[in-house]
């Protein structure tokens, strides 16, 4: 299977679908994105529609698979495509985060220590998390 994904005027992604590898194969048996973009704007008749191809094992600039990555990340709802760079990225998760083209993916000012923390904002910093305390923030991992 391919991957794509909608984009709007924003470079946001809206949707993501998977369109079957024999849509994008060219005359000679080679796959063409623009095969599967053409496949998606008739399917959905929305001729004017942006697609971008995604790999489904792309997570951080990194193939799962030991493959050569593609596009930074599998595009998810709401991600942003970055024409520029060709990749997609999460939205960005705290005003003072950096976004790290080598990984596609936001950084904080401050490396995260080790053990369970969640990233305080307003202090810019980790603040550890005790095994009893509720979990502030999705960022924290343990």
């Amino acid at each position: 299977m391919a991957y794509f994904a909608k984009i709007n005027e924003n470079n946001i992604v809206t949707q993501v679908v998977s369109v079957h590898n024999n849509e994008l194969l060219d005359s000679n048996g080679v796959e063409q994105e623009q095969k599967g973009i053409d496949f998606l704007r008739l399917l959905y008749n929305e001729p004017n529609a942006k697609w971008i191809q995604t790999s489904y094992n792309t997570r951080n600039n990194n193939h799962s698979n030991g493959g050569t990555p593609f596009r930074g990340n599998y595009a998810s709802l709401n991600y942003v495509w970055d024409e520029t760079n060709q990749i997609f990225y999460p939205q960005k998760p705290y005003p003072s985060w950096v976004l790290d083209l080598s990984i596609s993916d936001w950084t904080a000012p401050v490396a995260r220590p080790e053990g369970p923390h969640y990233w305080d904002e307003d202090s810019l910093s980790w603040i550890p998390l005790a095994v009893n305390d509720p979990d502030p923030d999705p960022i924290t991992t343990p």
